[in-house]
C-alpha cells in the first residue's frame, strides 16, 4: 500500500500500529505495560494509535523480529485498518528494519527512533537541537548507509525530523564529519557549562536539581517551588532544555533549583551520551529531587529506570530526597501505605502545593549539613566588609548580631565553602614586619 500524500497527512494525524514481543521470560504485563507507554510516546509524536499487536516467541527473528507469518498478519491488519506507521516497542537492528519495511510496505520505526522524532519536535535552544541531531545521527547512520529505500521517505511524518530534513547523503565521510562538527560544539556548550557551575560554587549558592521519569511532574514542582511558568502539561517530554531559577527558602538563604529532562525506561544511549553536558548539572549538584509519579502503577519500574541513568552520569554519590508527587490522586490509606514504606520520603501534590512547604524546610536541612557556626567580626565602615555581611545574611543563617559603633559581631552558620571568602586576606609578610618595627 502506497504511503498517504502530504496534502492527507496534513489534514488528520499519522495513523500509527505498535508492535511488541514477549520473549526471554518476560511476563506478559509488563510487556502491556510497556505497549501502553509506547502509545503515550506515539501520541506525543503526533499520531494516532489504531493497532497494537503483541507476540509471543522464545526470542526475535533475526530477519524479521517477529515470526513471519505474523509479519504477514501485521502487514494485512495494517492495510484494512489505514496504518501509515509501524512502531515497534524495541530496537531494531538494520537488517531487520530494511526487511520489515520491505515486507509491511509502510514506516517503520522502533522505540530509539520514536523518543529521537519526540526531542527533534520538542527542542527549542540551538543547544537542545544540536544534542538531537547528533544522536539521531549517531543512530542513523547504520541505518542510512546504503539504504536508498530509508533516505526516499526523508521530508515529512514521524521519524524525519530533524536531520532527515536536510537530506543527508549516505556517504560515511560526510555524515562522520558533521558527527564530529556537532561533538565540538557541544563539548564548548560542556566547557561552558562547567564554568557556570563553578562561579556559582564560588558565591556558595547551593544547586539543587530534579529529576525523574518523565510526566513525574518535574515541571510542575519546578513551577510550584520557584514561581515561574515553565511550560509543563500532561504529556511526555515537554522539557527538553534545562532551566535553572533562584529560590529563597523561609530562612532567607537563597539556592538554585535546575528542572532536567524526564528520563525513560530504555532511554536510548545515543541520548544520554549527547545530552551528558546537560546532565552533568545533576552530578554537580548539592542535592537531588527525585520526583516520582505516586499514582503510577508503574512507578518501582520508573523507579529503577532512573536510577540507572543516575548512575550513567555519575550522580549516584549526590544526597537525595525521593519525592512522591501527585498524591492528590491517593486515597488516605494509599498515601499512609507509602509513608510507612518509605519515611525518609515526601509525600507532596506539586498541583495543589499540598506538602511543599514541608519539602522546602527538608531542602533547608539538607543544604545546610556543610554548614559551621562561626563567630566574625567585621567593620561597617569597610565596604569589603560590608560585602561580606550581605554574604552572610544571604547564604547563612544568623544567630545574633551585635554593633558597636563600626564594630558588628555575628553569630552565624554559614556554608563551609564560603568560609574563604568571609575571612579578610592576612596581610603579607612584609606588611606585618613594618608593623612589628
Amino acid at each position: 500500500m502506497s504511503r498517504p500524500t502530504p496534502h492527507r497527512r496534513s489534514v488528520r494525524p499519522e495513523r500509527a500500529a505498535l508492535v511488541g514481543l514477549i520473549s526471554g521470560g518476560a511476563r506478559r504485563l509488563d510487556a502491556e505495560h510497556s505497549l501502553e507507554e509506547l502509545a503515550g510516546l506515539a501520541d506525543a509524536a503526533g499520531a494516532e494509535v489504531v493497532l497494537r499487536v503483541l507476540q509471543e516467541r522464545p526470542k526475535p527473528d533475526p530477519a524479521t523480529f517477529l515470526g513471519s507469518g505474523k509479519v504477514d498478519l501485521v502487514a494485512a491488519s495494517c492495510a484494512e485498518t489505514d496504518v501509515d506507521v509501524v512502531i515497534f516497542d524495541n530496537e531494531l537492528t538494520p537488517a531487520q528494519l530494511r526487511e520489515l519495511q520491505k515486507r509491511l510496505d509502510r514506516t517503520v520505526l522502533d522505540r530509539t527512533q520514536l523518543i529521537l522524532d519526540i526531542f527533534a519536535r520538542r527542542a527549542r535552544t540551538r543547544e537542545g537541537k544540536l544534542q538531537v541531531e547528533l544522536a539521531q545521527l549517531r543512530y542513523l547512520l547504520p541505518r542510512l548507509v546504503g539504504s536508498s529505500a530509508a533516505l526516499s521517505r526523508l521530508g515529512g511524518g514521524i521519524g524525519t525530523r530533524g536531520p532527515g530534513e536536510t537530506k543527508l547523503e549516505t556517504d560515511r565521510r560526510r555524515i562522520r564529519v558533521r558527527i564530529k562538527a556537532l561533538a565540538d560544539e557541544i563539548e564548548t556548550v560542556r566547557r561552558r557549562r562547567t564554568q557556570l557551575r563553578d562561579r556559582r560554587q564560588k558565591t556558595a549558592v547551593p544547586t539543587v536539581a530534579l529529576v525523574g521519569y518523565t510526566n513525574a511532574g518535574k515541571t510542575t514542582l519546578f513551577n510550584r517551588l520557584t514561581r515561574a511558568d515553565a511550560e509543563a502539561s500532561d504529556a511526555l517530554f515537554v522539557t527538553l532544555d534545562p532551566l535553572v531559577r533562584r529560590v529563597r527558602l523561609p530562612d532567607s538563604r537563597e539556592l538554585l533549583i535546575s528542572d532536567t529532562v524526564g528520563f525513560i525506561d530504555r532511554l536510548p544511549h545515543a541520548l544520554v551520551a549527547a545530552f551528558r553536558a546537560t546532565l552533568e548539572e545533576t552530578a554537580s549538584a548539592d542535592l537531588i529531587l527525585h520526583v516520582i509519579d505516586a499514582a503510577n502503577p508503574e512507578r518501582e519500574r520508573h523507579f529503577a529506570a532512573v536510577t540507572r541513568v543516575l548512575e550513567e552520569v555519575g550522580a549516584t554519590e549526590v544526597p537525595r530526597i525521593e519525592v512522591y508527587n501527585k498524591a492528590d490522586r491517593l486515597t488516605r490509606d494509599e498515601r499512609r501505605r507509602l509513608q510507612a514504606q518509605d519515611p525518609g520520603a515526601m509525600v507532596i501534590a506539586a498541583a495543589t502545593g499540598d506538602g511543599c512547604p514541608e519539602l522546602l524546610e527538608a531542602v533547608a536541612g539538607r543544604v545546610s549539613l556543610d554548614q559551621q557556626r562561626v563567630t566574625l567580626e567585621f567593620d561597617t565602615s569597610d565596604a569589603e566588609d560590608l560585602a561580606r555581611l550581605g554574604l552572610i545574611y544571604r547564604h547563612g543563617r544568623v544567630h545574633s548580631h551585635v554593633t558597636m559603633g563600626d564594630r558588628a559581631v555575628l553569630e552565624a552558620d554559614v556554608p563551609r565553602r564560603l568560609l574563604e571568602r568571609l575571612t579578610p586576606a592576612a596581610p603579607p609578610a612584609r606588611d606585618r614586619r613594618r608593623r612589628g618595627a
